[in-house]
């Protein structure tokens, strides 16, 4: 029997080879499978110095190439090939995903094994408050407004918001949410968090409610920013009753998941002018359908899932799995251990 190394735990491109047919590596023992689309990881070189056998695989070619794999990288991270191949996975110990989100990955059986899933936390966390931030400078000094004008070379004078002294809530009060809070601080916004439960003096938020009451909160906030994982319990936290709680002039700003917004609600929220605008880079249904309400309101910004997606990026996400895999062949904790029944990282 191949010898595998200890698992433990700690919160803290070119032609591919056919499934099945893996390159060896290392000599280690481990066997790695690495699902992808179009695109490889980076750094592949060094997948195949530290792993003694990697194969890549495809969706279709997935259950063949997961016999005898210790080990599974998911580069194409929002596919659902693992739960279509899973009864194929019999040595399965240790799961990566190239993202920041697993909701899209996780199922029943797979919360059920003892198989450990890490995550990408950390890449995204800088680009995403710059994007954030960049969407509130952009609401408050109607950038979208002098694009259009200029389209029309129409010159005309507006007067333009400050953003200090605003007031920012921050719904999801883990790694990408404090990297926000503290971005949105340091340019003069009061900023508070939304999360499990209520607390006092954390560090980068100072206050922090609990979400559950998120309607009986925002009756004073300036911009809703919503960068919580998808879970039973954020499933459209965003609704109705929170929009209606906002006052006219509050913007909503979705870097999250698309389906912690109910977008039926959002949709009339704008045609009623309940809300002066929202910024959304994430959507119940993506790519957004041509013809989506959504695209049609000039207070509202659009951007295609890229607000973490900065130059470097896919460079980035193969160093994090890189250190992963040197600490599994090692049988050194990894980091970015998700929960599984609670969907993310548990911050210590």
């Amino acid at each position: 029997m191949r010898a595998r190394p200890s698992v433990t735990t700690s919160t803290g491109p070119g032609p591919s080879s056919a499934a099945g047919t893996g390159e060896r590596g290392a000599g280690n023992g481990v066997v790695l499978t690495v699902l992808h689309e179009d695109d490889l990881p980076p750094s592949r070189d060094l997948l195949h110095d530290l792993a003694g056998e990697v194969r890549y695989a495809r969706r279709a070619e997935l259950g063949d190439a997961l016999r005898g794999s210790d080990a599974l990288l998911m580069w194409d991270s929002f596919s659902p090939a693992l739960r279509e191949a899973w009864h194929h996975a019999d040595a399965l110990r240790w799961i990566h995903v190239a993202a920041a989100g697993v909701d899209r990955l996780l199922f029943d059986d797979l919360r059920a094994s003892d198989v450990i899933v890490t995550n990408s936390r950390g890449v995204f966390d800088r680009p995403i408050a710059e994007y954030v931030l960049a969407c509130v400078l952009a609401f408050a000094k109607d950038l979208p407004g002098s694009w259009r004008l200029q389209g029309e070379q129409r010159w005309r004078h507006r007067v333009t918001e400050r953003i200090d002294g605003k007031t920012v809530m921050i719904v999801g009060t883990g790694a990408i949410g404090r990297e926000i809070a503290r971005m949105l601080r340091a340019v003069g916004l009061t900023v508070l968090g939304a999360g499990r439960s209520t607390r006092d003096g954390d560090a980068d938020f100072g206050a922090v409610y609990d979400s559950s009451r998120l309607a009986a909160l925002v009756a004073d906030v300036d911009y809703l920013v919503n960068v919580a994982p998808l879970t039973g319990e954020t499933r459209r936290l965003i609704d109705a009753d929170v929009l209606a709680a906002l006052k006219p002039a509050a913007r909503l700003i979705n870097v999250g998941r698309g389906e912690t917004v109910d977008t039926e609600a959002l949709v009339e929220a704008l045609r009623s002018g309940r809300l002066a605008g929202a910024a959304l880079d994430v959507f119940e249904e993506e790519p957004l359908p041509a013809g989506h309400p959504l695209w049609s309101f000039p207070q509202v910004l659009i951007s295609p899932h890229m607000s973490g997606d900065a130059a470097g990026w896919q460079e980035a996400l193969a160093d994090t799995f890189l250190e992963n895999l040197r600490r599994y062949v090692a049988g050194a904790p990894l980091i970015n251990v998700v929960d599984k029944h609670l969907g993310f990282v548990v911050s210590p």
